[in-house]
């Protein structure tokens, strides 16, 4: 089968699995692990943060970095199709006692005039308070699109005029940064905090990092072990970070250029396709899905009219040609 459910199925390569098997370890609970350190480190420089911190998840590393700006009560604002808000099981409700509001576009874009009508930093007794602003680059289902550069520095200056904090969900931003040539420090500058994933289009088997200020990471780390996140001797897949970082962000590329391909050959827009995913619009999702199977492809639905189709690490061109082909026959049955 060829997999284009998303870019976490990847699989770790030989070099990965060699920096795996030959890492450095210690407890990381005592913070002494020295592979998961060096990796926070390199993290916290490249997007030029003080500190970050290592998890399990991007959905871990949302919701510390979101607790950190918003406290019980006040809310977040986000894009309606934004990961925190339609992906992460309500965690950020049911766990840190927060709301969200949000606002719509197509293309998952922070639409600067929308946020400022929704922000209500303070309105009295009655109205629930504005702390935060979250922003997702690349946005997953928008279909992997880019936050413009310009429009991220004109959010910074919106969210401090008006005594707001921002969080950037960074899963996938390896790829608006190889998209648009920003450097990752360009494009995180608007932040307060930020999550970046390192298990999707970098292709290590699990983990992320929370970015922010050094005192908002060691409140995290604790809040991390009382969620149960805290992890012993986790530089085995800190070592797969550090081998991803050096040898798999320019490779981005390639995972864009085949998405171009199968985007064309489902009649997709081609404007629509900047990053690595794919969003098909089809009658029936379900039914384009099992045709797609049955020829040797698995994509999936996020919709009952929408499929997704993502590249990554294991898809080579000649599997990007093939599934481009398989796509296009299950669209006209």
């Amino acid at each position: 089968m060829i997999d284009l459910r998303s870019d976490t199925v990847t699989r770790p390569t030989e070099g990965m699995r060699e920096a795996m098997a030959t890492a450095d370890v210690g407890d990381d609970v005592y913070a002494e692990d020295p592979t998961v350190r060096s990796l926070e480190e390199k993290v916290a420089d490249l997007f030029g943060f003080q500190a970050a911190l290592f998890t399990v998840t991007g959905s871990l590393a949302n919701l510390l970095a979101v607790r950190s700006l918003v406290q019980p009560g006040a809310e977040v604002l986000c894009e309606s199709g934004a990961h925190i808000a339609r992906a992460e099981l309500g965690a950020h409700a049911a766990i840190s006692g927060l709301t969200m509001r949000t606002w719509s576009d197509a293309r998952g874009r922070a639409d600067l005039g929308a946020i400022e009508s929704l922000i209500a930093p303070d309105l009295g007794p009655f109205l629930v308070r504005t702390t935060c602003v979250s922003i997702e680059n690349t946005h997953n289902f928008a279909g992997g699109r880019v936050q413009p550069l310009e429009t991220l520095t004109a959010l910074r200056e919106l969210a401090d005029r008006h005594g707001i904090d921002v969080h950037l969900d960074g899963a996938r931003i390896w790829n608006a940064s190889v998209a648009t040539g920003a450097s990752l420090a360009q494009l995180a500058a608007c932040a307060d905090t930020m999550a970046v994933c390192l298990s999707k289009g970098l292709g290590a088997p699990i983990g992320s990092l929370m970015l922010a200020g050094t005192d908002a990471i060691s409140e995290a780390r604790v809040e991390r072990k009382r969620l149960g996140g805290g992890w012993r001797q986790a530089g085995l897949l800190a070592a797969a970070g550090h081998y991803a970082l050096d040898h798999h962000i320019a490779r981005l590329a390639d995972d864009h250029e085949h998405a171009r391909l199968i985007a064309e050959a489902a009649g997709c827009p081609p404007e629509g396709v900047e990053t690595n995913i794919v969003v098909i619009e089809t009658a029936d999702a379900a039914g384009l899905v099992e045709r797609c199977r049955q020829g040797g492809v698995l994509v999936g639905a996020v919709g009952p009219r929408v499929v997704r189709a993502v590249t990554h690490l294991d898809i080579s061109r000649e599997d990007a040609v093939k599934a481009a082909a398989v796509i296009a026959a299950a669209l006209h049955p």
